[in-house]
């Protein structure tokens, strides 16, 4: 499967609704701290939303809710697969990302057969304290060649600047974050990707 190569990760529908009237096709809800109403009042909005832009909307975590709210995709942390029920997923149809940051994650999801596999921190990140030091270049262009056709996500500090790197060292797709959202400009600086991942 061919997968956009601009893949930005926000954490409300506000940006969603900024986002896709600019052309943007895949897209990560990632949501932490919500009360539980609210949570699936932001996905059910979300998917909606999705779905009119043709665009693909990704639920982080939340599978629960991603399979009730009829999404079409998920991304599941390492921690999250501990808990996440896997064949139910697969029967509710949701393709699948798995985070990995060192082998013994990359080997695990690797087992589950996800249709996208995010590898990071590439750079060094200000969005979370991870005990994983920066994986650089080297590493995207080592797990391409291990992931083979499963497309690969590049994530963690990554830039406008950054992309063609990640993408010259293997990567098929490229996530941003607070490259955007704490950009004075946040939709100059979304169609500015949409131009480099072109």
């Amino acid at each position: 499967m061919t997968l956009p190569r601009f893949y930005p990760i926000f954490d409300s529908i506000d940006w969603l609704e900024r986002a896709l009237p600019l052309g943007i096709r895949l897209v990560q809800l990632r949501i932490k701290d919500r009360a539980p109403d609210d949570l699936r009042t932001q996905i059910r909005a979300g998917v909606a939303l999705a779905r009119a832009h043709g665009a693909m909307l990704v639920i982080n975590d939340h599978w629960q809710l991603a399979v009730e709210e009829g999404a079409d995709w998920l991304h599941l942390g390492q921690e999250d697969l501990d808990s996440a029920d896997l064949p139910a997923i697969r029967r509710a149809g949701l393709r699948l990302g798995i985070s990995t940051h060192d082998h013994a994650e990359l080997d695990r999801a690797l087992t589950l057969v996800p249709d996208y596999i995010a590898l990071g921190p590439v750079y060094p990140t200000i969005l979370k304290q991870m005990k994983w030091h920066q994986q650089g270049l080297d590493r995207v262009t080592e797990w391409k060649r291990l992931v083979g056709d499963t497309p690969l996500c590049a994530i963690g500090g990554m830039s406008v600047d950054r992309a063609a790197g990640a993408f010259a060292a293997g990567a098929d797709m490229v996530s941003a974050v607070t490259d955007i959202t704490l950009n004075p400009d946040p939709e100059r600086r979304m169609r500015d990707w949409l131009r480099v991942c072109q």
